[in-house]
Order: C-alpha cells, then structure tokens, then sequence
C-alpha cells in the first residue's frame, strides 16, 4: 500500500472513484479535477490516492474553509472527499488517507481537521469518530433563488 499526491495521470481513476461518492454529479466532476490540475480549484487543495499493487482504490480531497462547525479558528482543513472502493474496505486504507490528511494539515500548521456526512451516512459517521473525530453538529441546509425585481 501506498499513499501519495494524485498527479494528471491519475484524473480517469480519480474520477472513477469520484462517481460512486457523488452519484448525480458525474458532469461535473472532470472540469473539478482539471481544474485542481491547473491550480485554480476552490474545492480542492490537495488530493491523496491510496493504491494496492500499483492501482488506486481511494482518495482522500482536503481544502481550507473559513468555517468549520465547532472550530473557532479563521481557517481550518477540511476533508471534502473521502473514499475507499468497496472491495478494499476494512482494510485501514480509509485511516491512512486521513492519517495523511492530518499530516497535511499539521505541515501547514494547522491544530484541526474538519469533516462532514451526510446524515444518513451512519457508515462515516462511525468511522470518523472511531478516528478521533467529535460531532459537533447535525443540519439540514436550505437554499432558495431569488429572481431580481
């Protein structure tokens, strides 16, 4: 097993594993990724594979947000994406990207690492907290567009 940066050659196993976690957004998530390789990404700092006899099966995305639930700090990491294929779960491949996450962060200097679920995923929810992560909040988001008058 090893963990390291994603690279170009990376993008089509990136976005193979991309699909599953975020059904529905397919089309958008190649302009996503290319945009990350041309350093103009919002979303996404930095991007670690995990790969198995040479093939990526799970990555792991982290930006800096200017809020995070819990946090008092002006800027905290947080881990956008977190995925591990299905055939590769329980293995610990999931703690060694977050492992890296955290090394991530703390090379910047940061002392947090900010996470989310969605509500029904009970699966995340109880492996973030096996890692060391606390709840510290539980939401639903609305959005409404407004017309101009």
């Amino acid at each position: 097993m090893i963990v390291r940066l994603a690279t170009e050659a990376d993008l089509e196993s990136w976005l193979q594993m991309r699909n599953p976690l975020w059904p529905g957004s397919s089309a958008t998530h190649r302009k996503d990724l290319e945009n990350y390789f041309a350093n103009q990404s919002k979303d996404i700092e930095a991007c670690f594979l995990v790969e198995v006899k040479g093939v990526p099966v799970g990555f792991i995305e982290v930006n800096v947000r200017n809020y995070a639930a819990g946090s008092d700090r002006p800027e905290v990491p947080y881990v956008e994406g977190w995925f591990i294929a299905e055939t590769h779960r329980g293995q610990g491949l999931g703690k060694l990207l977050m492992q890296r996450a955290e090394n991530w962060a703390m090379e910047r200097g940061y002392s947090e690492l900010a996470s989310d679920a969605e509500l029904e995923n009970l699966i995340s929810i109880n492996v973030h907290k096996k890692l060391g992560f606390e709840e510290t909040d539980r939401i639903v988001c609305f959005l409404k567009k407004l017309n101009s008058p």
